[in-house]
């Protein structure tokens, strides 16, 4: 695992082809894996105070937007400075500057007051986390009573040959086109190698009951290439 330097400095590099190589990479099906998965998070009958940690270049904060109540918020938290300059360019673009906001920070130190958010959100981050579990446990402090966490995250396929052939496809076209779009093909090696080493299902399940987080769920998205984890704080 990078050290957490190495992390930021890497998305501070490939932001400007990151939108574009997600929508290639995963064939567009990243915009349905965010759909699907904004009823977990966003409440349209009442406000609330949402957390999107990891938020990058901010597609999943715009999507929860066009979603949520209107008298709700947004806080999008990251560390990489390059990610949140292009998402503050699409959230200018959307005018949903009085519903979103963008902030420079580390997902294991919060600078937010206990019970701050209703709901949090990761999607597609934590695995490139050098401390998951400070960062849950910091996660859960930053969350109100009854609050809930929605974790988006790659996985791999269930099926062992399924998954043999998608992780031989990732491994080799990963870095292929990854690097022909962004000139920096060792961040996309590294892309398939996060996700086969982030830990299965039920051991995720099982640590984010370690951190806190009660009645904790997970849900398959096409045949396991992608998973939706779900806690709460009780």
């Amino acid at each position: 695992m990078p050290q957490k330097d190495q992390i930021r400095d890497m998305f501070d590099g490939i932001a400007p082809d990151y939108d574009r190589l997600n929508h290639i990479l995963s064939l567009g099906a990243d915009r349905s894996w965010r759909k699907r998965s904004i009823s977990a998070v966003v409440c349209p009958d009442k406000p609330q105070r949402i957390l999107d940690v990891a938020c990058g270049t901010g597609d999943y904060s715009l999507a929860m937007a066009r979603a949520m109540h209107p008298g709700s918020r947004i806080t999008g938290v990251d560390i990489s400075q390059g990610m949140l300059e292009i998402m503050n360019r699409k959230v200018l673009e959307n005018n949903l500057e009085d519903r979103i906001t963008e902030i420079n920070a580390d997902a294991a130190s919060l600078p937010f007051g206990d019970g701050s958010f209703d709901c949090a959100s990761i999607a597609f981050g934590i695995r490139n986390f050098q401390d998951r579990g400070a960062a849950l446990r910091e996660i859960h402090r930053v969350l109100d009573k009854g609050g809930r966490l929605v974790i988006l995250e790659l996985s791999t396929p269930g099926n062992r040959i399924l998954r043999w052939f998608y992780m031989l496809g990732f491994r080799t076209l990963a870095p292929l086109i990854g690097g022909r779009f962004s000139g920096n093909r060792e961040a996309y090696r590294y892309l398939p190698l996060s996700v086969s080493e982030f830990p299965g299902k039920e051991e995720w399940a099982a640590f984010m009951r370690q951190c806190g987080y009660a009645r904790v769920e997970h849900r398959a998205f096409s045949l396991g290439a992608c998973r939706m984890y779900t806690g709460v704080k009780e």
